[in-house]
């Protein structure tokens, strides 16, 4: 799976890509602090007009707004590059992995599911990479960005709980997504969530299978079809039953997370000890940060999906290790 980093092929690609990719997001990143900063001037603007009519101009206004546009356009772009240049690193990672398969297809093509892993799996891990990879990167860099921006806007802010604790926010945050991310870790493995979905596409293939060698023998019975589709039947009713108890905690864990900055910020909003501007600058922030640590949180199913797609195409590369030792056995006999 990893032969795109070790084959000088790929070289470039691997190492140069992953580089310009890494800086593109760090640079989206710094657009999003600015954004931040401007959230505060913004809304300490709109706090000044409605409290003495008259106090700023209609140029002063528009020129806020045309700064947020400039900002904003520029995110976008820089977005939609990440994407156009992530998907090209990724069928080339998948490249990599399929034209090795294919070199070793001969010592494969025996082992059950064979066909599935090279095509269906190898597009699988390539399109979840892309949305994992990205925003796994995004996460760390923006955790690093406004960590220290989320502790400097809250020195001499009350927080429920901590008090004027200059860590108070940043601890509030870490305490309420590492927590939640725990439960759901947990939640899905009490569940057996990788398991079941395992299990979901062994039978699949189990079942695909059968129907292609029905296609050429006649001695395959109705019977034994409906037996197998029984089968994944079963699972995919398990699954279904499974994930619905665990979206059951998650859904209601997001909602909870949307008054969760509210909650913190309870004494300083009753006290009137900060700005409109301030308060916006400190719930963007403070939802930054909560969303960098919730990322295993909010990408479970997703992480689920590939960590069942990685032990399939583990499994299948250890078996075609397997062949090609009992290959090299069986030819000094002959």
């Amino acid at each position: 799976m990893f032969k795109f980093f070790t084959n000088p092929k790929w070289y470039l690609w691997a190492y140069a890509g992953s580089i310009v990719i890494l800086t593109s997001i760090w640079i989206q990143v710094q657009i999003d602090v600015k954004i931040n900063e401007w959230f505060g001037e913004f809304y300490d603007m709109i706090q000044k007009a409605l409290g003495t009519p008259n106090a700023i101009t209609m140029k002063e206004y528009m020129g806020a707004l045309g700064s947020f546009a400039k900002l904003a356009a520029l995110s976008i772009i820089l977005g939609l590059a990440i994407s156009f240049l992530t998907s090209h690193f990724l069928f080339r990672w998948r490249t990599a992995m399929v034209e090795w398969y294919h070199s070793v297809y001969d010592k494969a093509r025996t082992i059950e599911g064979a066909s599935q892993r090279v095509q269906e799996d190898t597009i699988k891990f390539s399109r979840i990479m892309e949305g994992l990879g990205t925003s796994l990167i995004e996460s760390v860099l923006v955790l690093i960005e406004f960590f220290p921006l989320l502790m400097t806007l809250s020195i001499g802010i009350p927080i429920l709980w901590f008090g004027e604790w200059q860590y108070g926010l940043v601890s509030g945050a870490f305490i309420w997504a590492v927590g939640g991310t725990i439960l759901m870790i947990i939640l899905a493995w009490v569940l057996r969530l990788v398991g079941i979905e395992y299990d979901l596409q062994k039978k699949e293939a189990a079942y695909r299978k059968i129907l292609v060698i029905a296609e050429d023998d006649g001695g395959i019975r109705p019977k034994n079809l409906d037996e197998l589709f029984h089968g994944v039947r079963q699972i995919h009713f398990k699954s279904y039953l499974y994930y619905l108890y665990f979206s059951i905690g998650r859904l209601a864990y997001l909602q909870a997370n949307v008054l969760a900055a509210y909650i913190f910020l309870a004494p300083a909003i009753v006290a009137g000890v900060m700005t409109l501007g301030v308060m916006q600058q400190i719930i963007r922030a403070f939802g930054r940060v909560e969303g960098s640590l919730q990322y295993l949180f909010r990408a479970w199913p997703t992480i689920i999906e590939l960590a069942s797609v990685y032990k399939r195409l583990r499994e299948f590369e250890s078996k075609i290790a397997i062949n090609m030792q009992q290959e090299n056995l069986e030819s000094p006999s002959e």
